[in-house]
């Protein structure tokens, strides 16, 4: 049908008229979502079934992988405890953040991610394990647990209370007191920022009742590098000071009573073995030491009567299983407070704004190499489980294969908010790989551990990861290098920097390498200036 010019004009003039009109503050931004960053504290990727079936099922985890995105390649900077704490919140490398390990303090002059996002709008709050610092900045409500805090009737530092003590079981007071603040402090007005932080499965690794009792009766599926001789490696593997049956504490890790060790004459394997076993068992009330010796009373009875008889490799492997009980136990509860958190979520309609994480601060090792703890470039050590969930944004059950990090996090959620990330942010947003917009992203990451000579004996050193290969420099007392062929060495057995078939990969790496060294601003000066500094405070 032909119009006439009348109404061609009317038709004009009602929609220049529509077009000025006011837009709604839905049409002028979209809303901003909601964050909520759950991260336990040394949780192994391999012991979330989302990744592995060998060892322990994690429905609940697995949930955000199933509705979102489950990262393969995830790792850290540093991996040590409150060094990755501070590389997330700061989106800085840990020899600028200056948090290289667990002795350095923390500059709490610098700018975080939650102080920008609370400057922006968002309600914040912080629930758990903070490790290091007793007044986290930009949360508007607050409990954690003073440095490690314990398993059981923990004290909390608060922003309203000060110091408090609980009577329970760490794992679910974290939980509790997260729920709590969503159904009673959350402000339904504002988007916010929630970290959900769990002590758990950190060393002691004292599982709940509930779990103890089931996990002690199970045996669990050994790695294929229990034995691990460390031939054909470096100093830095055969020197660490992490294997099970000869680093791990016999009171402390393995629960064996003090007055048992006596009686067997096991002395103790470092200064705070026994000392760990009374802080943590000793913090329990009567009942729960009741549940607990029922339990735990019977293994040492049993170790009593076996171990004279007891080979080196029949104890490595009763450590293992040991070990297996009560870290993979103390995962249990984790699981069960995010699924209570899931199911409040989705019960009060919080689900379709609202991005979900679940990490870690860092690898652990799980046997493998024969080892417990991190702190390698290691995949055990280096890579941490990542898992997102963003409805409407990322499509569930997807996975990624990209070299992300904790370093990445305060870029990502910033961008997500719609805020401009400061400049001396080092990361890169993650929201394109949520979209599944994979071009363009890194290739290679950076990483640098400093803690030695400490703890574990595992040497200084820095390098460059890519989805194929692995190059390290442990430097300070030694100068090694070690590269690892990703696809062709899934343990990592075989250090081949010295084989001519991978001289090309060696020359283009150490290329690589020392362009992300200034890349990130890192340097041998900054190390030297770091072990003086490391060495002065050890005096």
């Amino acid at each position: 049908m032909k119009r006439n010019g009348n109404q061609l004009l009317w038709l004009l003039l009602i929609g220049f008229l529509a077009a000025c009109q006011p837009t709604t503050k839905e049409e002028e931004a979209p809303k901003r979502p909601n964050i909520i960053f759950m991260m336990s504290d040394d949780h192994a990727y391999q012991a979330i079934s989302a990744y592995s079936k060998d060892l322990l099922n994690t429905p609940n985890i697995d949930r955000i992988a199933n509705d979102g995105m489950l990262f393969s390649n995830a790792c850290v900077t540093n991996s040590i405890c409150a060094p990755s704490r501070a590389v997330i919140l700061t989106g800085k490398h840990s020899h600028l953040n200056g948090k290289i390990d667990n002795r350095f303090p923390f500059d709490t002059t610098q700018m975080t991610f939650p102080q920008i996002l609370q400057k922006e709008g968002y309600q914040t709050a912080m629930f758990g394990k903070l490790h290091f610092g007793n007044n986290p900045k930009g949360f508007d409500q607050f409990k954690i647990l003073p440095g490690q805090g314990t398993y059981y009737n923990p004290d909390f530092i608060t922003k309203n209370e000060g110091r408090i003590r609980i009577e329970g079981y760490t794992t679910d007071l974290i939980t509790d007191m997260t729920l709590d603040w969503l159904d009673k402090e959350r402000d339904p007005e504002k988007p916010f920022l929630l970290m959900y932080l769990h002590k758990a499965p950190h060393r002691e690794w004292l599982p709940a009742p509930r779990h103890y009792k089931e996990f002690t009766k199970r045996t669990f599926k050994e790695p294929e590098t229990l034995f691990d001789d460390y031939e054909g490696r470096g100093a830095a593997a055969k020197n660490a000071e992490m294997n099970l049956l000869t680093h791990m504490n016999w009171a402390g890790d393995s629960k064996i009573y003090p007055e048992v060790m006596d009686e067997l004459g096991i002395p103790e394997t470092a200064s705070w073995d026994k000392g760990a076993f009374k802080r943590e068992v000793g913090r329990q009330n009567e009942a729960q030491r009741a549940e607990w010796d029922a339990v735990y009373g019977p293994i040492n009875e049993e170790f009593k009567k076996n171990y004279p008889n007891m080979s080196q490799e029949d104890l490595m492997r009763w450590r293992y299983q040991r070990y297996m009980q009560d870290y993979l136990g103390s995962i249990a509860a984790v699981d069960d407070g995010v699924g209570e958190v899931l199911d409040y979520l989705e019960a009060n309609g919080l689900t379709e704004n609202t991005i979900i994480v679940y990490t870690s601060d860092q690898g652990f090792y799980l046997g493998e190499h024969g080892w417990f703890d991190k702190r390698f470039i290691y995949d055990e050590s280096f890579k941490t489980p990542l898992l997102v969930k963003w409805p409407g944004v990322i499509e569930p059950g997807s996975v990624n294969t990209q070299m992300v990090q904790n370093l990445d996090f305060a870029q990502t959620f910033l961008d997500a908010a719609g805020i401009q990330a400061p400049t001396d942010m080092q990361g890169e947003s993650l929201v394109p790989l949520f979209k599944g917009e994979t071009e363009d992203f890194r290739e290679a990451v950076y990483y640098h551990y400093y803690e030695y000579p400490s703890v574990h004996m595992v040497k200084r050193h820095y390098g460059i990861v890519t989805e194929d290969y692995k190059l390290a420099h442990f430097y300070y007392d030694v100068d090694e290098w070690e590269l690892y062929d990703r696809k062709k060495d899934k343990n990592e057995m075989k250090n081949v920097y010295e084989d001519p078939a991978y001289a090309e990969v060696v020359e283009e790496l150490k290329e690589k390498l020392a362009e992300l060294r200034v890349k990130y601003k890192d340097s041998p000066e900054l190390d030297q200036q770091y072990i003086d500094k490391y060495n002065e405070l050890k005096k």
